[in-house]
């Protein structure tokens, strides 16, 4: 038997027949799902309780959109987005709320159950305040980046856009979100201004460069794999 304890996945999704066919499939995966059917019993919901949620977008109540925007404004955890709307304006304006996937229906449970294997592989905080991605290391509380074993010095908003990046590594975070978090709104905190930073940062990155990359019409992501 594995000692190790369940991870919990909060599954909402108001059709009975697809909710209860995911439930006992992740369940059966070796996850501890909790299924609610509404948006608006969602919001009662502690994000930080769970590793990843799965989110229908056309709920009763309170709209899946507004159950994300409501995550995101104090957690991190992975959002994966259920919806039968395939139009690519809807997958983009989740991925601008802070989405981390976007399935379509019709899906099969198993596709459902690999994605959200390998959102939960992508890196996590090693120790308390410390990101550790490829070679780089983010320590969150010191405010301090090494690659390897050399450290690297970055201005306070580099620093913070590595951070903001890290913290999801793996997920397109948009240049808006970006923006609107990192950048000084007194001074010229527009999208080129933040194309500026990065190219800055990655100039610092050396060969770990090719991690920060562009998501084209979204944003920038921290890649996590092998590098080529």
């Amino acid at each position: 038997m594995d000692p190790r304890p369940r991870q919990r996945i909060l599954l909402v999704e108001d059709d009975a027949k697809l909710g209860r066919q995911v439930a006992d499939r992740l369940d059966a995966s070796g996850f501890a799902t909790t299924w609610i059917r509404d948006g608006a019993t969602a919001l009662f919901e502690k994000p930080s309780d769970y590793a990843l949620i799965v989110l229908d977008l056309m709920l009763p109540g309170v709209y899946g959109l507004d159950v994300l925007k409501a995550v995101r404004k104090d957690s991190d955890v992975p959002v994966l987005v259920l919806s039968a709307r395939q139009d690519a304006s809807d997958r983009v304006k989740a991925l601008e709320l802070g989405a981390d996937d976007y399935v379509t229906k019709p899906f099969w449970p198993e596709e459902l159950v690999a994605r959200i294997h390998a959102r939960l592989r992508r890196p996590v905080l090693q120790r308390e305040g410390l990101v550790r991605v490829g070679a780089l290391a983010i320590d969150l509380e010191g405010r301090r980046l090494a690659v390897g074993e050399d450290d690297v010095a970055v201005t306070k908003v580099e620093f913070d856009l590595i951070a903001a990046l890290a913290r999801r590594a793996g997920a397109a975070i948009p240049r808006a979100w970006l923006v609107d978090h990192i950048l000084d709104p007194e001074r010229d905190g527009t999208e080129r201004t933040l194309d500026v930073h990065v190219s800055r940062l990655r100039k610092k990155l050396g060969a770990e460069a090719a991690r920060l990359e562009t998501v084209w019409g979204v944003g920038y992501r921290l890649a996590t794999g092998a590098l080529p």
